[in-house]
């Protein structure tokens, strides 16, 4: 290894240079001590003991608590950011997926740009927002048996769980702050219902599925005022509705014309649904 990697790195010993080269090897998105204690045999104590040196020393960064990464070579700091966002997330909060407004990004449904990627997580976590190593992340609970309707895709050698085309419009319906909010949430809806894979009935399907009341509502009204959407289906998701009024933006204003047949209020501007 070269020395003069970066201003910060220390020097190394050699039992450290060995268990930094055997993580290397594994080309992981984020190390652990149960790596070394795999690899190299060390004991729990010994592998935190060597991966809190090559923290201090600049040759691995802190994600979290017992989570690292190795610092890339030719980078000019102990803490750059890293470019793995999605791999990095798969680790961190697995079990998990993509999907919000970052996976309606990859599938093309919205122009805008976010920064920050949205991982469904079955998870406990403190707060909803996190700063890992300068990359953010918005964190959605989720129960285990709400994790379907997704596609693998590859990034930074690791298999990146993300919501599939229709899965992505099933999650921001349900709660459209995961979509950028209820505007940009019917703009990604409109979209999707003009993509060439568009599919009425597995929306439906993963809707039911998934059997969330707020759903069928912003489903069916959406449905019905974009896209010339099977009669039977509509049918379907109305007989699923629950009674009650929701907003279609949750976090939006309480004003706005009410759908009687779909429980909704409809809290955003007129001219988006026209």
């Amino acid at each position: 290894m070269n020395p003069n990697y970066n201003d910060t790195q220390a020097g190394i010993g050699q039992a450290e240079r060995h268990a930094l080269d055997m993580l290397s090897r594994l080309g992981k998105p984020v190390i652990r001590a149960s790596d070394l204690e795999s690899g190299l045999g060390y004991s729990r104590a010994v592998s935190n003991l060597t991966l809190s040196r090559l923290c201090k020393k600049g040759w691995i960064q802190r994600l979290r608590s017992g989570i690292y990464r190795i610092v890339p070579l030719g980078s000019e700091s102990a803490n750059p950011v890293p470019e793995d966002a999605w791999a990095i997330a798969v680790e961190l909060f697995a079990p998990c997926y993509i999907s919000g407004w970052t996976a309606a990004e990859h599938w093309e449904l919205t122009e805008q740009i976010f920064n920050s990627t949205v991982v469904f997580t079955t998870q406990k976590q403190r707060k909803k927002e996190f700063v890992i190593a300068g990359l953010k992340y918005r964190a959605k609970l989720i129960a285990d048996e709400d994790i379907f309707g997704l596609k693998k895709i590859w990034s930074s050698n690791t298999q990146i769980p993300i919501a599939d085309i229709h899965r992505t419009i099933i999650d921001v319906l349900d709660d459209p702050e995961m979509g950028g909010g209820g505007r940009q949430t019917n703009d990604i809806v409109r979209e999707y219902f003009q993509h060439k894979d568009a599919n009425f009935e597995v929306l439906c399907q993963y809707a039911e599925k998934l059997g969330h009341g707020a759903v069928f509502k912003r489903l069916g009204f959406v449905a019905e005022r974009f896209v010339d959407f099977p009669p039977l289906l509509l049918e379907k998701l109305h007989a699923n509705i629950k009674t009650g009024i929701i907003n279609f933006d949750p976090h939006g204003p309480s004003a706005g014309p009410i759908i009687s047949k779909w429980g909704l209020r409809i809290n955003i501007p007129l001219g988006d649904i026209t």
